[in-house]
């Protein structure tokens, strides 16, 4: 039963941890298009979540955790709108390093990774059904 048990702790960690990615991924394409208020402000700057592996000495196994959010120090867009009210100078807009493609492929990945976790709950539920279902028998 622990074998069982264990794997349910451990996917349910996994779980956690691509559910927190894909709220930190919403986030960011929720903001890619939001330019900086002045001239000199930053706009939105893209959010990285960061995991570790943490030891569970109960389970003897190892869980995923989430870590701190990291802030993507790449170049922000830049576009050029001379009208715009946070314009510098030379009429450009700072909008967020946000990329659109990226987000969605890594949205794709976490889905896909949180289903696999999900696939393992439940198929260690229905194993542990049918375990009882034999011990009865």
């Amino acid at each position: 039963m622990g074998d069982f048990i264990s794997s349910l702790r451990i996917s349910a960690s996994g779980l956690e941890a691509q559910s927190a990615r894909m709220r930190v991924i919403a986030e960011n394409l929720a903001n890619a298009d939001s330019a900086a208020k002045t001239p000199d402000a930053d706009p939105y700057r893209r959010r990285i979540p960061t995991f570790s592996a943490v030891f569970d000495r109960e389970l003897d196994a190892f869980n995923v955790k989430v870590g701190k959010m990291v802030l993507d120090q790449s170049e922000f867009r830049t576009k050029y709108e001379p009208g715009h009210p946070a314009a510098n100078d030379q009429g450009f807009v700072k909008y967020p390093n946000v990329d659109s493609l990226i987000e969605l492929a890594d949205m794709r990945e976490a889905q896909r990774t949180y289903e696999a976790n999900l696939n393992v709950i439940r198929s260690s539920r229905a194993m542990y059904g049918q375990t009882l279902d034999i011990l009865r028998g």
